[in-house]
């Protein structure tokens, strides 16, 4: 029923239903009959006979229980009966697609009144298309599968797939070519990467960090390889299907055994004797998407050194779900591969240069994940300021200490100093080769993803305080908190540890010192 259409009653009227069984309540300027309902409150009888919720305006009280989105369900909805009279509701839920009005939600280019040169109006039209897209086919699938650990739906994959989503997420290219992006709004040849960075950034506004990565995150880092270094033949049997959404694929690069240390790698591939075939003996662990992939790009040992194959699944190649601290969604898996036979035609690049092969498909992996890990620190400046704004303490909001503002402050700094960082390296990007790329910005990128995933953590910390025993609770007003607390060291490790990673940035520049420099 429609707000138009309901009565309107005084405080007064709204007073005397105040008992069990006859019990109202104000929320916003609404009136809910809560009678029936009061006996199955997940929160007891007693918060409802309360002297200052039976009767009363309540809206205080509720805001510091529930979130919003709580009063949009339709079972909660359908207990709103009234309206109070000559007076309006303050609370606005945002509409899919709109923006987010609280401070520092929205990097600066997104906000009214601020000015950007990076962003052109096919940027700020794909923009508005995916916010759209997001609020209304990811973010309620995302949160659904977060909870069931299953994979993301076929109808989501296929709405993507049917707007071109999956080839834009692997960054500007020939791949593109003749592809209709996002309905028209973009065209392929104008397509760069700070397209990319919005699809990016807007995928990463569903708050699920697991069901991110199930999302086709394994397509974004394993596809590349087969893109750049495979055979034409090889190309046009994969590509499409994965773009399709009909086949999937991972990379399967880390072990047991090794991780950044790719050099060390124990999954072994020896050619027959005809040399016609190689047999593929080995493992495989933390591979995103694994569970489900039908192709695994796979790093191996070979006589003649690190070689990349495309392993299609088959007889001998068998995966099993790792439970890791975020959703089984993502489909992290252990894989063995015993006795695989793999033609010589799916080697990636050439026999015993697969460091090269991995090493180019780097950049853009790491960069996509600093793209990822800025947006959801920003979700997250959103949560603590709403929450800090709304919750009363001594009988003032949480704001009114400074600890609090302390925290705020030191979140905000770190996510718009990533985003400004993170502009202008892809800003490069933009202007570079790729082999420009790799010459100049693997060590930039490098201390960036490094940047990210420890101011990340440090803001999980501050949110987790600021929200306080919510901030560990998995439902609730914390429960966006509790799930990026938890699953944020993900982001410290994927595409190379901390450490690694800022040795590299080290040693990069180290390269570029001049002999001829002296204090």
């Amino acid at each position: 029923m429609s707000d138009k259409q309901l009565k309107t009653v005084s405080r007064e009227e709204v007073a005397k239903h105040n008992q069990p069984g006859d019990l109202w309540v104000i929320i916003d300027a609404k009136v809910y009959d809560v009678g029936k309902f009061a006996r199955m409150h997940p929160g007891g009888l007693a918060v409802l006979l309360d002297s200052n919720v039976a009767g009363q305006d309540a809206t205080e009280a509720f805001y510091q229980l529930h979130r919003h989105e709580v009063l949009m369900k339709p079972s909660y909805a359908r207990l709103h009966i009234a309206n109070i009279d000559g007076e309006k509701s303050i609370v606005k839920a945002n509409p899919p697609g709109a923006l987010s009005r609280v401070p520092y939600a929205e990097p600066t280019w997104l906000t009214p009144g601020f000015h950007s040169h990076y962003y052109k109006e096919s940027h700020k039209a794909l923009q508005r298309a995916m916010r759209k897209f997001t609020d209304e086919v990811i973010t309620p699938d995302a949160l659904a599968r977060e909870d069931d650990g299953k994979r993301p739906s076929p109808s989501v994959i296929e709405k993507m797939s049917e707007l071109n989503l999956n080839a834009m997420r692997l960054g500007p290219g020939k791949h593109l070519k003749g592809l209709t992006l996002m309905g028209g709004l973009v065209k392929p040849e104008e397509f760069d990467y700070f397209h990319e960075l919005v699809i990016n950034q807007e995928l990463m506004r569903s708050r699920a960090r697991g069901y991110a990565d199930g999302l086709q995150g394994g397509m974004v880092i394993g596809l590349p390889p087969v893109l750049n270094f495979g055979s034409d033949k090889l190309k046009q049997e994969v590509v499409p299907d994965v773009f399709a959404g009909k086949k999937f694929i991972s990379l399967a690069i880390s072990e047991a055994f090794a991780g950044s240390d790719v050099a060390g790698l124990r999954c072994t591939a020896v050619k027959t004797e005809d040399e016609k075939h190689f047999i593929v003996n080995g493992t495989k662990k933390w591979i995103t998407n694994g569970t489900f992939s039908d192709y695994f790009t796979v790093g191996c040992a070979t006589d003649g050194g690190l070689t990349v194959l495309l392993i299609p699944r088959g007889e001998g190649v068998e995966t099993s779900q790792i439970n890791t601290s975020y959703s089984k969604t993502a489909g992290t898996a252990y894989i063995t591969f015993d006795n695989v036979k793999v033609p010589v035609e799916n080697v990636l690049g050439q026999e015993g240069a697969g460091l090269l092969v991995i090493l180019s498909n780097f950049n853009h992996e790491r960069w996509v994940m600093c793209c990822a890990s800025i947006r959801a620190q920003r979700n997250i400046v959103e949560e603590c300021f709403l929450w800090a704004s709304q919750r009363k303490v001594f009988g003032k909001p949480l704001t009114n200490q400074a600890i609090v503002r302390k925290k705020l402050a030191d979140m905000i700094t770190r996510v718009e100093s990533a985003q400004t960082w993170l502009e202008n390296i892809t800003l490069q990007m933009c202007n570079m080769s790729y082999r420009e790329q790799s010459g100049k910005l693997a060590g930039q990128i490098a201390l960036l993803k490094r940047y990210c995933t420890m101011t990340a953590q440090e803001t999980a910390r501050d949110a987790v305080q600021v929200l306080g025993g919510r901030g560990v609770t998995k439902t609730g007003m914390g429960k966006f908190v509790q799930h990026y607390y938890m699953s944020v060291p993900f982001d410290s490790l994927l595409g190379g540890a901390e450490d690694v990673l800022g040795d590299l940035g080290v040693r990069q520049a180290m390269k570029a010192l001049p002999k001829s420099v002296r204090l």
